[in-house]
């Protein structure tokens, strides 16, 4: 299908029109107790027409690829903009789809069909079997999702953007029982743009092993002690910090209010860019689409606008939101190439992408050497946070105390509140290259209908003080 030719085809009077196709395929393995739970594949693919006139975007979605299917879209689509424009507060013109060509594809070593459905599946129980350290695990549990999609862009004024992704979620679980004691524990990859290089049986056996004995190790641990203290957050609890506190926090669409009704608001102010120290001088936040691997890795939004490295949080300042292009003209504020789609029957809205916390110059020794008492936590297990992105409280699965600068005896159940700015404003280092760690989240939900979408988040070990600490479920 010329998708060029399709949109030359279409007979009707638009200031501009674009049209987004999406072609999709997953396929997904489960194996739980040592038994496949699950064996699936699906498809989907469609086409998004976006149609421009009277000031005004309108949507319309099909499956039906014909010329007559796509000039119905198209009609569909300015009848919405038509009735928009009657209701409206801003009027858009060609300038927020700016011009886009060029290609991007996902950086791997194994293609998606290098590895027989039969070798994943066996791989897996592999490491379900591998997770079965002890009697003491009673449950075990094996994921594999493999994510194949391909995303055309064109449009009236000369886009023409082609990208291709390959992505790769993994999670390994255990769950130990003591009685009346239940402790589960988690690992694995938790979303990349890769290859099926990450099925390597050697190395999913080790990470299990060591995911079943910290959990047996949980069932005779302490509870978190409570109090006011230091705290160490591995790069994978950072990166539910991040996204809470950081991300959503900062999409513009939702500080204009657009979430209000659905996910709240936001404590962050149009005026707050450029004026408020959001953390601690160390903390450098950016927007950064090109990490090869990281889950939201790309070249262009789903509104042609080219992705760059870009700060948002500069030595502790805040300086840019996460807003695409009709964001940036709503709001006059600065943002960045984040206006996508979870599919091609969705409109595109601000998401956060690749979100990430920028190394600093601290090893993990030194880190933890300068601690008197504290506790390290790995791994999110719970979170709660207000519709203004302002107080939260957040759960990991994993703890060690911090005693005169050493890690001493695991803790169970570590959790820690607090209020953002003056959280961030508590980050006393970070850590270096060697503790950076990226990470994904493949199901982030926002938006009405609702979409979810896979979001990137990368960081170093980070220490803070004066955290507010304290243990139980």
């Amino acid at each position: 299908m010329d998708l060029k030719n399709l949109l030359s085809q279409i007979n009707i009077n638009a200031d501009w029109i674009g049209m987004r196709e999406v072609r999709e395929k997953g396929t997904y393995r489960v194996i739980r107790d040592g038994n496949p739970q699950a064996n699936g594949a699906g498809t989907s693919h469609g086409i998004m027409v976006e149609v421009l006139a009277k000031g005004q975007f309108g949507y319309y979605a099909t499956n039906d690829m014909s010329i007559s299917g796509i000039q119905h879209a198209a009609e569909k689509a300015k009848d919405q903009a038509m009735r928009a424009s009657e209701y409206s507060l801003y009027s858009f013109s060609e300038d927020a789809r700016p011009k886009a060509t060029g290609s991007y594809e996902s950086s791997f070593s194994k293609a998606a069909d290098s590895i027989s459905a039969g070798e994943i599946n066996e791989i897996l129980l592999a490491g379900c079997d591998a997770l079965k350290v002890s009697n003491h695990i009673v449950s075990a549990s094996a994921y594999g999702l493999i994510t194949e999609t391909e995303f055309n862009f064109v449009s009236t004024n000369g886009s023409d953007v082609n990208q291709k992704f390959l992505m790769v979620t993994s999670d390994f679980s255990a769950t130990a029982q003591d009685g009346n004691i239940f402790q589960r524990r988690t690992g694995g990859r938790t979303g990349h743009q890769i290859g099926l290089e990450v099925f390597d049986k050697n190395n999913i056996i080790s990470l299990c092993s060591g995911i079943g004995k910290q959990a047996v190790e949980l069932l005779s641990a302490e509870e978190c002690p409570t109090g006011t203290m230091d705290m160490v957050l591995a790069s994978d609890q950072m990166m539910l910090q991040i996204h809470e506190s950081i991300g959503h926090a900062l999409e513009i669409d939702r500080i204009l209010g657009d979430e209000r009704n659905y996910a709240g608001w936001s404590f962050i102010r149009l005026e707050d860019f450029g004026t408020l120290q959001y953390g601690s001088n160390l903390m450098n936040v950016t927007f950064d689409p090109t990490v090869e691997h990281e889950l939201a890795s790309y070249a262009f939004d789903d509104g042609g606008l080219e992705a760059q490295h870009q700060y948002i949080i500069k030595e502790g300042l805040l300086v840019r939101g996460l807003g695409g292009k009709e964001s940036q003209i709503r709001s006059n504020t600065p943002g960045v190439a984040n206006f996508r789609a979870s599919s091609w029957n969705r409109a595109p809205i601000d998401r956060m992408a690749n979100l990430n916390l920028e190394a600093g110059e601290s090893s993990f020794d030194d880190i933890i050497s300068n601690i008197d008492y504290g506790v390290y936590m790995e791994t999110n297990r719970s979170w709660s946070i207000d519709d203004y992105r302002n107080k939260f409280q957040f759960g990991s699965e994993y703890g060690r105390l911090i005693e005169n600068g050493k890690l001493t005896k695991t803790v169970k159940n570590p959790n820690y509140r607090g209020v953002t700015t003056p959280f961030w404003n508590n980050l006393k280092k970070v850590g270096d290259a060697s503790t950076f760690g990226v990470h994904g989240t493949p199901n982030c939900g926002k938006g009405e209908p609702n979409q979810v979408i896979r979001v990137g988040h990368a960081s170093p070990v980070c220490q803070f003080e004066n955290i507010e600490v304290f243990g139980g479920v």
